[in-house]
């Protein structure tokens, strides 16, 4: 795939998890932007019209994709959604799903396709959780605002980077002193370790449940 041709958006208006509406949103503002760019002579990031659209998705995804393209007047560009329960093929206007034979290649594209799209969504959700959980954390350290968080955050990206650095590395960079980081060194190696103890007693706890598990099946045999 030409990965220089992916695109992410972020919800903007639609509140709560609604598969249905944050769908109609995406295809809404890929083709408006694509009017925008044709506007410059073909010169944007959107301004290349696809050949076929997959819908992630059965006939309630598709459905809300295919109006915000009749909206928009694209509708005449080929759209399907892919279900992934039975992996069929929906089409707007057509009442029965398109079955494919499951070893044939043009489903096998369709399903890499859409597990492609998969991929690069998660990774892009589990970047923004990261940022979330960096910055509320940074919050809870004394001393630490918006500025000194801001700079913390540009240096070094995510909370683990952030705890292998030395006090002294910490206090060199920009607005920091040498007790703040001491703070943000002795708060960050408190929380992890705390997380690093959690983790292992669940785990003590879950083999412990196995190993009696185990032991009532060979008592009872």
């Amino acid at each position: 795939p030409d990965k220089s041709q992916y695109r992410r958006f972020k919800i903007q208006s639609v509140e709560g998890p609604n598969d249905f509406l944050s769908m109609k949103e995406v295809i809404d503002r890929r083709f408006r932007h694509q009017a925008e760019d044709a506007k410059q002579l073909g010169k944007g990031h959107f301004a290349k019209t696809p050949d076929l659209v997959i819908i992630d998705g059965g006939r309630g995804q598709l459905g809300y994709a295919y109006q915000a393209m009749q909206d928009l007047h694209v509708e005449t560009i080929p759209v399907f959604g892919l279900a992934k329960q039975h992996e069929w093929l929906f089409e707007p206007e057509r009442a029965e799903p398109i079955i494919l034979d499951r070893d044939s290649a043009a489903l096998k594209l369709l399903m890499h396709l859409r597990d492609e799209a998969h991929r690069f969504a998660i990774t892009y959700h589990r970047k923004l959780r990261t940022k979330r959980n960096l910055a509320s954390i940074l919050d809870d350290i004394d001393g630490i605002g918006p500025t000194r968080k801001k700079v913390l955050r540009q240096t070094y990206g995510d909370l683990s980077s952030i705890r292998q650095a030395s006090v002294e590395e910490l206090a060199r960079l920009p607005k920091m002193t040498r007790a703040s980081a001491e703070a943000v060194k002795g708060y960050l190696d408190e929380y992890f370790n705390r997380i690093e103890g959690d983790a292992g007693s669940l785990g003590r706890r879950n083999a412990g449940a196995e190993v009696e598990s185990q032991t009532e099946k060979v008592g009872d045999g």
